[in-house]
């Protein structure tokens, strides 16, 4: 019987680890090719690793909630006759030919690894480096970032991953180890620096927030809300944010919709909501504006030609994820009715690819769909904006006529741009969002489906 070793796959430019979730099949288990194994979790989504063979589960190396490399073994499986090297996984997103599989001494085979990208997308966050060449992830640079630990301090830990990376299990032992001993002072910092502080009593540190009641409840984050909570707090963190607002009149587009939804569902089977009518408007206002197309690197502003647009999808467990929508500026109405459709589909039946929750470089929130009238989004990293869709009411307004102004009943929504002060001034950030609520009112409402 031959062995072919399952490797971790790769998710993504910048993923170097993933968390093993749940082991579909155990030890002794039948699988078919293309049969799901396990359920990997990354910083970004999660996803099934299929069988690369048929054959039998012989070994399993690693546990349930252990975070592993990618390109690392965590599994063996035996398959009948000759050995040969296992097709690619679907999950794995290849950038190149792979390369033949490798044959260890015990007769194991073993697909080569891939090379590392020479270069990763600007809107990535990038793999950093201190003056020794070691590499840092962007999940170990925001835990580090997190618990004050200096990128001197950050040197002393040791790793144990490929050629001494420091991997997350490295930095929460370390943190873990930090917290009950403390850290010793880099070296070219005075002794007398690291005095310690007198110790409290303990009465001075709860374990929780006192309740007068006692009647609370104490509920873990999972790990998906744990990563938006990083998120959030970095996004403040990194950039100054400023909201600007606008109201717009889309009398237009609720009349439009109201009379051509029936048709369109029948003519091209897709349901026609107004997030592809803002996804529209949001796109042509890039192409006026391209500087909101941008991301900041260092002193350096990246204009993004591409415009792959975000939308913030509510999951059922009441977590958010942001599909995006490549090249959207290229697409006509349909077209990003379909797309919106589909993502949305599948992010509620979490069947996203990691593919396709990145590269952004703009993203749009309906706050409206709960009911809100505006909000004040906060910027999905590294981008530099996020428009945020109120809900749409009927007001009172005053319209311009040729027999002069008139009050009538209106269909009016706010928007609001939140953008990164460091590189999008008032000027830039408000004509933006008066560009989007212009094109949103003078929609074309005679056109056909």
């Amino acid at each position: 019987m031959a062995q072919v070793e399952l490797i971790m796959p790769k998710m993504g430019e910048s993923i170097m680890e993933a968390t093993i979730l749940k082991w579909v099949k155990q030890v002794g288990d039948t699988v078919e090719e293309d049969e799901t194994i396990l359920e990997i979790a990354t910083d970004k989504v999660d996803s099934e690793v299929p069988s690369p063979v048929d054959g039998v589960i012989q070994e399993i190396l690693f546990q349930e909630d252990e975070t592993i490399e990618i390109g690392k073994v965590i599994a063996i499986i035996g398959t009948e006759g000759e050995e040969a090297a296992p097709k690619a996984s679907p999950s794995v997103k290849e950038t190149a030919e792979a390369p033949a599989a490798q044959r260890t001494s015990n007769g194991v085979e073993q697909a080569a690894p891939q090379p590392e990208p020479a270069m990763v997308s600007a809107d990535e966050p990038v793999e950093r480096t201190d003056g020794n060449n070691r590499f840092y992830s962007p999940l170990v640079r925001t835990i580090a970032e997190k618990e004050n630990i200096s990128m001197g301090e950050l040197e002393q830990v040791p790793g144990s991953g490929l050629q001494g990376r420091v991997t997350k299990k490295d930095i929460l032992a370390y943190v873990e180890n930090r917290t009950s001993q403390p850290a010793s002072a880099p070296q070219a910092q005075p002794q007398e620096t690291a005095a310690p502080k007198p110790p409290k009593a303990p009465a001075a540190q709860p374990a929780a927030p006192a309740s007068p009641s006692g009647n609370v409840e104490i509920v873990e984050m999972d790990r998906m809300r744990r990563i938006i909570a990083d998120h959030m707090v970095n996004s403040k963190r990194t950039s100054p944010h400023v909201t600007s607002f606008v109201e717009a009149d889309v009398t237009k587009i609720v009349n439009w919709r109201n009379k051509v939804k029936k048709q369109f569902q029948e003519s091209h089977g897709e349901k026609i909501t107004f997030t592809p009518i803002f996804m529209e408007a949001v796109a042509k206002a890039i192409r006026d504006f391209p500087m909101i197309n941008v991301t900041v690197d260092g002193n350096t502003i990246v204009r993004k030609k591409d415009v792959n647009i975000g939308m913030a999808a509510a999951l059922p467990s009441g977590n958010l994820i942001v599909p995006v929508i490549k090249n959207a500026d290229h697409l006509n109405l349909l077209g990003l009715t379909k797309q919106v459709n589909n993502l949305a589909a599948r992010a509620r039946a979490n069947k996203l690819s990691a593919d396709e929750i990145q590269g952004g470089t703009f993203t749009l929130t309906n706050v409206g769909t709960f009911g809100n009238v505006m909000g004040t989004p906060i910027i999905n990293q590294p981008q530099v904006a996020i428009l945020a869709v109120g809900a749409i009411r009927k007001k009172p307004a005053v319209v311009e006529t040729e027999y002069g102004d008139l009050i009538a009943v209106r269909h009016m929504m706010f928007l609001s741009l939140s953008y990164d002060h460091r590189v999008v001034d008032g000027f830039l950030g408000g004509s933006f969002l008066r560009k989007v609520g212009d094109y949103l009112e003078n929609f074309d409402d005679m056109q056909t489906v």
